[in-house]
């Protein structure tokens, strides 16, 4: 296998075809190009040695050392590929059918040997989505889930049961990514008023889960694992906010370690979670989130968070393999913006447009990735590109208008293949695009054209160094001592430029400057603000009194009382505030 550039699968209407990495990007002669225009998937093992694609008639195993073909299997009707963590197994999966000569429907997921091409076993898998089969990282053991129940079985002996979770109603499960011990997420969706549950174990120990975790409100749970597999991100997400408040729904993020330590990620921005990675480190995790422009932050183990990257139109999150930098972009609906970050140093390094992009890819060397306009998402202007890390773009292959792109892939390898370079923020020589780039300027209407800006498209917030959260109720306590700090400093200027002169007429007793002193207090522990929201009245109430006994009104014995407590109330506003 060679290791001094990866290899770039792509795969159209054209047909499948492999490409050499930079700096050469010339077509590898040596594969021999299939030119079907029903090639479906194509995939290659995590290791890098086999590459195995389906083209409507086969599928092709080949060896990526000298790409010779290993086994072409009978298998006209699979449509998605699977390889395990280190290649040794191949599963395949095609549309579920029945006959009247097979009336209880096909075995549809077959596994079998990457070297060989020779068939292990198959099986019943109904649904597309997860159909995968998850094995341990060290292929000690295969799992599936059938029936509500997770099986376990020895990779060498695929069709016997060695052990089984079963009666716990497992909707969904997640398996971590490491070796033994082995670690994984069930998710048990409520009925009947009752929470939907988290529940992480360590095989074989069914009896008591290492973590749980429960909750309300959740239609799909999404889990990440950090790739040494000792902690997991549990996303519950609801389809319809029923407040009316996001149309995007309700995410909520927990965490879960094989600890048996659980926490929720406080997130300081509503709005919907974009989108969640973990460093290739294992150390944190980055969150995109919130209403555009979405907040980017980093977080530690503890769910704390370190470094914050500030707002901007950004829902998807890249790092490369190792893990020194960051790629933030915007895509879908967005205009497709980058920001590359160092991320041990929490520098930035460059900004860029990759417009109309629906596919990116970082390169198993950490230095290069690729950009792809595809098929059936956007059938016009077709093609991808290679990039450096430093905004420099490398190589750009536009597809006819004919034809169209389907999918790219990186070759993948081992961890430790490549060296981690050293972060240099001077670009490297690149070459111009070949489509003109739109313009980034905001519309402006005519009335306004020629004038100069006073406002900001976007409210984006600064980069920052990470910190305590307020919470929503700390904001905008926050946020109204600003509006009163400024609104007091603009009476002082009315008075300074010769209003003083003028005596004001009498008024009612103004409660304004306690209001202002009361506002100052505050917490970030939302307990203790409800506590100081019960003080403000009563003291609020004081002042109203105070007022009014020297206005010359009669108070009552009770209303009396209420006035000596005035110190013993602020005293302890002063407490909870500390």
């Amino acid at each position: 296998m060679a290791t001094g550039s990866p290899y770039v699968a792509v795969r159209g209407s054209t047909g499948i075809s492999i490409h050499c990495g930079p700096p050469s990007y010339e077509l590898v002669s040596a594969f021999k190009r299939d030119d079907s225009k029903f090639c479906k998937c194509m995939l290659f093992s995590p290791q890098g040695d086999y590459f195995a694609w389906a083209n409507g008639k086969k599928v092709t195993i080949v060896n990526t050392s000298n790409w010779e073909i290993i086994a072409e299997l009978d298998k006209p009707r699979v449509c998605s590929l699977d390889f395990s963590p280190k290649g040794t197994y191949l599963a395949t999966w095609e549309l579920f059918t029945s006959s009247p000569d097979v009336p209880n429907g096909n075995l549809n997921l077959n596994i079998y040997k990457s070297a060989t091409g020779e068939h292990l076993f198959a099986y019943e898998q109904k649904r597309q989505t997860k159909w995968e089969p998850l094995w341990t990282g060290d292929e000690e053991y295969c799992t599936r889930n059938y029936k509500n129940d997770v099986l376990f079985m020895k990779s060498n002996k695929l069709a016997e049961v060695e052990n089984k979770l079963a009666n716990q109603r497992i909707h969904d499960y997640s398996l971590s990514p490491g070796g033994p011990p082995y670690h994984f997420l069930c998710y048990i969706p409520g009925k009947q008023a009752q929470p939907s549950l988290g529940k992480l174990y360590q095989y074989p120990k069914f009896d008591t889960p290492i973590a749980s975790k429960s909750f309300f409100q959740a239609d799909t749970v999404d889990a990440y694992w950090n790739k040494k597999g000792t902690g997991v991100l549990l996303m519950t997400t609801l389809e319809v906010d029923k407040t009316g408040s996001s149309y995007y729904g309700k995410q909520t993020l927990h965490f879960l370690s094989t600890k048996g330590e659980t926490s929720i990620v406080q997130l300081s921005k509503e709005g919907p979670i974009h989108s969640v990675a973990w460093s290739p480190q294992s150390h944190e995790f980055c969150v995109i989130y919130g209403f555009m422009p979405s907040k980017a932050t980093i977080f530690n183990t503890k769910c704390e968070p370190v470094f914050e990257l500030g707002t901007g139109p950004r829902n998807s999150i890249y790092y490369n393999p190792h893990g020194n930098i960051l790629l933030l972009g915007g895509f879908g609906n967005l205009p497709g913006n980058l920001e590359i970050w160092e991320v041990p140093a929490r520098k930035f390094i460059t900004k860029m447009v990759a417009q109309d992009t629906t596919l990116l890819s970082w390169s198993p060397e950490g230095t290069h990735f690729l950009t792809a306009t595809t098929a059936p998402r956007l059938r016009i202007c077709n093609g991808f590109k290679v990039w450096h890390y430093s905004g420099a773009l490398l190589y750009e292959r536009p597809w006819n208008k004919q034809e169209e792109l389907w999918e790219v892939l990186w070759q993948r390898f081992p961890d430790g293949t490549f060296k981690i370079q050293p972060v240099s923020y001077k670009p490297v020589e690149g070459i111009a695009p070949s489509q003109p780039t739109a313009s980034k300027e905001a519309y402006r209407p005519p009335t306004a054209r020629g004038k100069p800006v006073t406002f900001k498209l976007n409210d984006e917030e600064p980069v920052s160094a990470g910190g305590p959260h307020l919470s929503k109720s700390a904001l905008k306590m926050k946020k109204k001592r600003e509006a009163k700090k400024a609104a007091k400093a603009q009476a002082n200027e009315v008075v300074t430029d010769g209003a003083a002169s003028v005596s004001p007429p009498p008024s009612k007793p103004q409660t304004n400057g306690l209001k202002t002193h009361l506002g100052e207090f505050t917490s970030d522990d939302p307990v203790k603000m409800k506590k100081m929201g019960r003080l403000k009245s009563k003291l609020m109430e004081i002042e109203r009194l105070k007022g009014q006994q020297k206005a010359g009104k009669h108070l009552e014995i009770n209303q009396l009382e209420k006035i000596k407590k005035e110190d013993i109330l602020l005293k302890e506003m002063r407490d909870l505030a500390l």
